[in-house]
């Protein structure tokens, strides 16, 4: 049978009945060629059937059988452009390969490899009878013991053993592993005859030579043909020319040494292209004079072409923290649990395809507003900034920002990078968190309002000594001694509404307010919200918590700002849209968990008076986009101006922006950056970043709030 390819002149030979060779010649092999002689030859002679005595006991004694484990493969991880279309954010993996079929190699490539590496290869029963008497008389008059005579199905035997090798976990037997696959021994030519014969009645001769260019090693962290050609030519496998397959081919007889990635061994790639692969093509009439002509007058010219790998890769996206991020849900919720061992998962083994939650529309804005107005690093503070946005009914993560590059490797962060990522918890790349500020009176809000009061309820807003035992807290018990929070500015207001206190987020007033409620219950209603400390402790419930004291993260206020938006049911943020493997199937994702947080009509109500912090005299009146979508939100400053928060939403979208000290502790108000003071710098970026949003995702009107929502 033969195959004809539009790009060859002459037919190629195919799978051809299958020859066994004669044993006869080997039968009067001299005695003096010893056990090496005889230990190459029995595989052969075990093959015909013909009975003989050495070597045959060992060599029967071995395993027959081999199954090719799957692959390690790259997992490519992707956004969504304004189509909906997926954009690849990175690639990650162990080995740079991707599994292709049989009829996206090109012809080329494969009449390479049998040309050059296995000329019997159809004809064959897994051992080739002339190879190994060939090198059997070699290695006796050299000395050497088992090289040589490696059929591509020994060579693919091979190769799985060093792949299963390479998948040990522990370093000592994983070294072992691949020491005994790769020795150069009798033991060792006698397993892989063995096993090539095995796999030469599990599969046919198209399998074993496709599952040898997807398994083979094309230098560096290159394997498998589909990704050498990408990463050498920027090609796809089944597009490679006759010079350039040849190329690839002469690579595998020494993967590193013979690397066109390295100019200094184009020269060496060339020469073995020239006189050694491209004559056996044509010696084994694969391609005509005409062709080999062509091919040897064709200088090696690579284009080479390095995958997205990595995170650091989304960084022109601006998106290599939610790229780090999606990676520690992964490991974190064990998404991608290895079967053989559950302590790792198989995210850059398993070739998936995970399309996450990104909306590259808004995370371009996000990108855009932290860079026009947060710099990378400035000499007046040691700056920095998060912008993150979630999807009020979904927790789906659209937008994840901050004012530094990502960066994993310590030995080369800069003021410029970081590894941490700002937006999220500890335990997810974070950091420990930053305290909240005054954002965090809403669930001193929501727990006044669940309690049966109003927002029209008065209170007095003058700041004074409290005396913490008139505080109610029933998970710790009541505090002694005083507390003397002031209002900003030193203001004395007297008495005030909640609503008015709301929108000029006046400290005293909240005090007033919390000295009539239990501090645990507030504590407990932060909970429902989603919100938990960033190093993975437990809220805690002191009367300074009022004002935020806690350390939290922005996709966290994000989401809670983002319940309040969906009629009080919290949503727990998500990353990860889909994740598909390689045979199409799809793998199972956390889902967002959404619980009410508070009753639709105390929600309403808390939008209602998060609104007037928008308007004229409001603290939040600065991030009002003014563009007529209906939004809401609360402004965040903690003491000495160390940490600046806005934190609003309208009903397509919540976001959070945080600017502060990653060190130290410089006053922003005191402070100015790119010549505006640097505590306003968060308004900025909302604003800015929020009328864009804004267009792509109109918000509608907020449900009518009620004057006094109905007690729990």
């Amino acid at each position: 049978m033969t195959d004809r390819d539009p790009d060859h002149d002459v037919p190629v030979a195919r799978v051809r009945p299958r020859v066994l060779a004669s044993a006869a010649g080997f039968l009067g092999l001299s005695v003096t060629a010893g056990v090496l002689i005889a230990a190459m030859v029995t595989p052969v002679v075990a093959v015909a059937g013909v009975a003989a005595e050495t070597g045959i006991q060992v060599f029967e004694t071995m395993p027959e059988a081999l199954a090719a484990d799957a692959l390690p493969q790259t997992t490519d991880i992707y956004a969504r452009n304004a189509a909906g279309d997926p954009v690849l954010l990175a690639s990650v993996y162990e080995q740079n390969r991707k599994s292709v079929p049989w009829e996206a190699v090109s012809l080329f490539v494969k009449d390479a490899v049998v040309s050059t590496e296995d000329p019997r290869f159809f004809t064959h029963g897994g051992v080739d009878f002339t190879s190994a008497l060939r090198a059997a008389i070699g290695n006796a008059a050299s000395g050497e013991i088992g090289s040589g005579a490696s059929t591509i199905s020994m060579q693919y035997v091979k190769n799985i053993l060093m792949q299963r090798a390479e998948a040990i976990r522990d370093k000592e037997a994983r070294q072992a592993a691949y020491e005994e696959a790769v020795k150069t021994s009798m033991d060792r030519k006698l397993r892989e005859m063995r096993l090539a014969i095995g796999l030469e009645k599990a599969l046919t001769k198209d399998q074993i030579l496709l599952g040898y260019l997807n398994i083979a090693h094309f230098g560096g962290s290159v394997y498998g043909i589909q990704a050498a050609a990408e990463y050498y030519f920027g090609v796809n496998a089944s597009e490679l020319s006759l010079a350039q397959a040849s190329s690839l081919v002469a690579t595998v007889n020494e993967p590193n040494g013979l690397r066109i990635d390295d100019p200094d061994n184009i020269g060496d790639n060339k020469f073995r292209r020239d006189h050694d692969v491209l004559p056996a093509m044509l010696k084994q009439k694969a391609i005509t004079q005409a062709q080999y002509d062509e091919a040897v007058a064709t200088p090696i010219e690579p284009k080479i072409t390095p995958p997205s790998t990595g995170c650091h890769a989304a960084n022109p996206l601006g998106a290599g923290f939610f790229c780090d991020y999606v990676q520690r849900v992964i490991e974190n919720e064990k998404v991608l649990t290895d079967p053989k061992d559950a302590k790792y998962n198989t995210l850059t083994r398993g070739g998936y395809d995970i399309f996450t939650t990104l909306d590259l529309d808004l995370q371009a804005a996000a990108v855009s507003a932290v860079d026009e107005y947060i710099p990378r690093s400035t000499e007046v503070l040691d700056i920095g900034s998060s912008l993150v946005t979630v999807e009020p009914g979904t927790g789906r993560i659209l937008a994840m920002a901050q004012n530094k590059d990502f960066n994993a490797d310590p030995d080369a962060v800069s003021a410029g990078n970081t590894a941490v990522n700002y937006s999220t918890d500890e335990d997810y790349g974070g950091s420990i968190g930053f305290q909240a500020g005054s954002t965090y009176k809403i669930f001193t809000l929501a727990e006044w309002l669940k309690d049966g009061r109003s927002l029209n309820d008065s209170v007095d807003g003058n700041a004074r000594a409290l005396a913490l035992s008139a505080f109610r807290d029933s998970c710790q018990g009541a505090g002694s001694g005083t507390y003397s929070p002031k209002n900003d500015g030193a203001q004395r207001p007297g008495s005030m509404s909640v609503r008015t206190a709301t929108a000029g987020s006046v400290n005293g007033a909240y005090f007033s307010m919390a000295q009539k409620l239990d501090q645990c219950a507030i504590r407990k209603t932060a909970e429902a919200f989603g919100l938990k400390r960033a190093d993975g402790k437990q809220l805690t419930s002191y009367v300074s918590d009022v004002l935020g004291t806690n350390e939290v993260s922005p996709v966290r206020m994000a989401s809670a700002f983002a319940a309040v938006a969906n009629a009080g049911v919290y949503c727990s943020p998500i990353a990860i849209d889909r994740i598909v493997a390689p045979d199409g199937s799809e793998v199972p994702v956390p889902t967002s968990a959404c619980s009410e947080a508070v009753a639709p009509e105390v929600a309403a109500t808390m939008a209602s008076a998060l609104q007037t912090v928008m308007q004229g005299g409001g603290t939040g009146a600065a991030s009002k986009p003014r563009d007529g979508v209906p939004v809401f939100g609360k402004t965040g400053t903690t003491d000495s101006e160390k940490d600046t928060w806005f934190v609003g939403a309208t009903t397509r979208l919540a976001t959070a922006v945080w600017v502060g000290n990653v060190t130290g502790g410089v006053s922003l108000r005191r402070t100015s950056v790119g010549g505006i003071q640097a505590d306003l710098l968060r308004h900025r970026v909302w604003k800015e970043y929020m009328t864009a949003a804004n267009e792509k995702f109109p918000g509608s009107d907020f449900p009518d709030s009620v004057s006094r929502p109905v007690r729990d």
